[in-house]
């Protein structure tokens, strides 16, 4: 049995709504509420990058595994907003964590499904008997030009996941993955914020990824839609991973759990890992649920995942964390953002 051990996660505690910033543009907060399905989103302070947060989400899940952490053999840290553009975070984290230094460490980018790669990474060299354990964290500080509408959607978050195959909570059954050359989104080197195509991003890119990564999936596997009693994709909005679930048969009551983007944003390569772990507050054993990331670029991984008896050892509370939060003004906002 191959899967997750442990898990940890981490949320900044400031807020902003979209009344805020739409109102500093002089746009309609209703519409663009409506629009992109989204109240407010999460944002990190200035002095959290996506390292700290990293950091963060990896000691909460040490928490269950800290006599064990020794034996991580791999550390993956999967981001968009690096700290540093040469200098790696995965090596950084694990030196505050304490794991020593006999693991392999790598950061990786694939815009938003970065972490999801590094997951099936590691499970093949647990499997191959090439390490006993491993981390892969998904951590990002998104950020978004002034005025541009992803500056309603881009938020702050972090969630590690320990892998294994012993004492798993979350059995990984199958995957599959559909990537192309599709550039729906993108940031030149040296440029400081992205830029995306529009419209462009939805059918071609988010739309046809997801949908031929898990068709493929649950094709290979046999499941059906029904099957699962939780499906999470990834949400750079609120509509988007609606519109996906139901047009591969997915019933809304499935999907309602693990829409954390309503209320936290898109915390771009934490955003569906922040959806899964929502879901794994409340799941029961022998759960059958449904996991599909997306990244630009562009690409999809599609996951059958199975809760089992150990989910109650380390299972997170999420909806105190939801809770613990402080609203902030746009002024604020750029601030910690690093714009003024």
């Amino acid at each position: 049995m191959l899967g997750i051990v442990s898990y940890g996660f981490y949320i900044p505690q400031y807020r902003i709504k979209i009344e805020e910033i739409a109102k500093v543009w002089g746009k309609n907060p209703e519409e663009i509420k409506k629009s992109l399905l989204i109240e407010e989103k999460a944002v990190s302070s200035s002095d959290e990058d996506s390292l700290t947060m990293g950091f963060e989400s990896a000691s909460f899940a040490l928490n269950n595994f800290f006599d064990k952490k020794e034996k991580i053999g791999a550390i993956f840290f999967g981001s968009e907003s690096p700290s540093y553009a040469v200098n790696p975070s995965s090596t950084i984290l694990g030196e505050f964590l304490g794991v020593g230094n006999h693991y392999l460490a790598s950061d990786l980018q694939f815009a938003c499904k970065a972490a999801t790669g590094g997951i099936i990474t590691a499970l093949s060299l647990i499997k191959a008997k090439q390490l006993e354990y491993a981390l892969v964290c998904a951590s990002d500080k998104a950020q978004s030009r002034p005025h541009d509408l992803l500056e309603y959607t881009a938020s702050s978050g972090a969630v590690s996941l320990i892998l294994g195959e012993k004492e798993v909570a979350v059995e990984v059954i199958d995957w599959h993955s559909f990537s192309s050359d599709t550039p729906d989104f993108w940031r030149r080197d040296g440029i400081r914020y992205p830029s995306h195509g529009g419209r462009f991003t939805g059918k071609p890119s988010y739309f046809f990824h997801i949908k031929q990564a898990s068709i493929s999936l649950l094709k290979k596997t046999g499941y059906k839609p029904k099957d699962f009693q939780y499906a999470i994709f990834h949400m750079p909005n609120g509509k988007f991973p609606q519109e996906i679930a139901l047009d591969l048969g997915f019933e809304k009551k499935q999907i309602e759990k693990g829409l954390t983007v309503s209320y936290l944003g898109n915390s771009y390569t934490a955003s569906a890992l922040m959806g899964l772990v929502s879901v794994l507050a409340e799941a029961k054993k022998d759960d059958l649920i449904f996991f599909c990331s997306y990244g630009s670029g562009a690409g999809s991984d599609a996951f059958v995942l199975k809760t089992t008896a150990s989910i109650e050892k380390v299972r997170q509370p999420f909806d105190k964390a939801i809770k613990d939060k402080r609203y902030i003004d746009y002024s604020t906002y750029l601030r910690f953002m690093g714009t003024i």
